[in-house]
């Protein structure tokens, strides 16, 4: 289970069915199910019973302290009505310079590794989504070593969690070895960073950032957010608001290195519509066939491949009895890849999420970010991150993926290419017309 759980997962959906019991690490059961009924009742219908995990919450507000990810009930509903005010499309519009600044002054950097050969594309999405979110959040002079320091503390924090989880045995082991402290003092390190930023910034003029947001946020009393909760939201939001989109990037250039015809399409779908100008949130939703694609990667190879929840009280969905602090895991990745929901689950196939297919869809089988009250906050970011990149991306190169690779999925909190995913990118010449597929007989 410790190596691949959504193999494990898989396997046991197609021999149990739907929903069925498992034993996490061996000693903690839980339900595990794709069930879209089941998933919109423990979601949505009666979300109100079911809190994240202990366990979750206990390993995430251990390292990534209270905020909107590790809190419940009226805190939590208060600091979502509070923090969505920045992820509104007035405030995504303001966003949209600070991010084209940002993948500007990334690409110089990424183009010259590109004109060497081939690039592992995971680790320089992952730079270049982060420093675009840092920038969004913190404004244009974090630093370079600022931001790569949070980075790598996040990633390494991010895979102990996970061991953390799914082999709680070791957690006893974790503690006397030093190991849980090592990453304490990781996690410190970096919040000392964001720290001293957030007070500088209470000195200074307001900026048109996210931080700005979060410090002219008010309470009904008036009062504001404390630094510790404006520190933990911030390492919150750039722990959710980076890997999302760099690991859906890369599983989209991925797919698209295999169908050159989607990739023209998406090319011709970008010129005609931008021309020479760059990409703002007022653009998004001109993209329809861009914003197929990347729905149909969303659902092979879905960030988040599961989401869990405790049960408050005892519950009932049709035949299945659900105790008080029962755990039930939303297996999403199953959702994603079952032929219960899906035609050929496992192809590539954009045409799913045409307009003219929306019907098709059945409710609560495709959770790319989430359901329900507590659905991803920054799903709207996300997208025009993805098609601000892509945007860019694919009218300055032609891609290709480099032969003789292995390349398979790593679900640790986010599913991860397990050995990255390497391609050559060689630029396309300036002012030539691209065809527009849609035009071939």
């Amino acid at each position: 289970m410790a190596l691949n759980p959504v193999q494990v997962l898989s396997k046991y959906t197609a021999q149990l069915g739907s929903t069925f019991r498992f034993y996490f690490g061996g000693v903690r059961e839980a339900i595990v199910t794709i069930d879209p009924v089941v998933i919109q009742h423990v979601l949505k219908t009666n979300a109100e019973n079911y809190h994240k995990s202990e366990i979750q919450v206990k390993r995430m507000g251990h390292f990534l302290g209270k905020g909107l990810l590790t809190t419940h009930g009226e805190a939590w509903r208060t600091q979502r009505r509070l923090i969505q005010k920045g992820f509104e499309r007035k405030q995504l519009d303001v966003l949209s310079s600070i991010m084209q600044d940002s993948l500007a002054e990334s690409l110089r950097e990424f183009d010259k590794q590109a004109r060497i050969g081939p690039v592992d594309i995971y680790p320089h999405l992952m730079k270049i989504t982060f420093e675009m979110v840092g920038k969004s959040l913190f404004g244009a002079r974090l630093k370079e070593e600022d931001i790569g320091l949070i980075s790598k503390t996040i990633s390494t924090v991010q895979e102990f969690m996970v061991r953390q989880t799914i082999q709680p045995y070791l957690n006893p082991w974790f503690k006397v070895s030093g190991d849980l402290r090592r990453h304490e003092e990781m996690r410190e390190r970096a919040d000392a960073i964001l720290r001293d930023y957030i007070s500088t910034r209470r000195q200074e003029a307001p900026g048109r950032d996210l931080l700005q947001i979060l410090m002219d946020a008010r309470y009904h009393d008036g009062e504001g957010m404390s630094d510790a909760l404006v520190l933990s939201e911030s390492m919150q939001l750039l722990v959710a608001g980076h890997e999302t989109s760099s690991n859906a990037l890369s599983w989209l250039l991925y797919l698209l290195s295999s169908r050159p015809d989607c990739l023209e399409r998406v090319r011709h779908e970008f010129d005609s519509v931008l021309g020479e100008t760059s990409l703002s949130y007022s653009d998004v939703p001109k993209f329809e066939f861009a914003t197929q694609v990347i729905q149909e990667a969303l659902r092979l190879y879905p960030p988040f491949w599961m989401v869990d929840r405790m049960a408050l009280a005892d519950d009932r969905v049709g035949d299945l009895a659900i105790p008080k602090g029962s755990t039930v895991v939303v297996f999403i990745y199953g959702a994603h890849h079952s032929p219960q929901y899906w035609e050929n689950p496992e192809s590539f196939d954009p045409e799913r999420f045409a307009k003219a297919n929306e019907k098709l869809h059945r409710p609560f089988c495709y959770l790319p970010f989430g359901a329900g009250p507590r659905g991803c906050i920054g799903g709207n970011y996300a997208m025009l991150q993805i098609l601000m990149i892509l945007s860019v991306l694919l009218r300055k190169y032609d891609l290709q993926l480099a032969p003789g690779q292995s390349i398979e999925p790593r679900p640790m909190v986010i599913l991860r290419p397990k050995h990255g995913i390497r391609m050559t990118f060689a630029a396309l010449t300036p002012n030539v017309k691209q065809m527009d597929p849609t035009s071939r007989t």
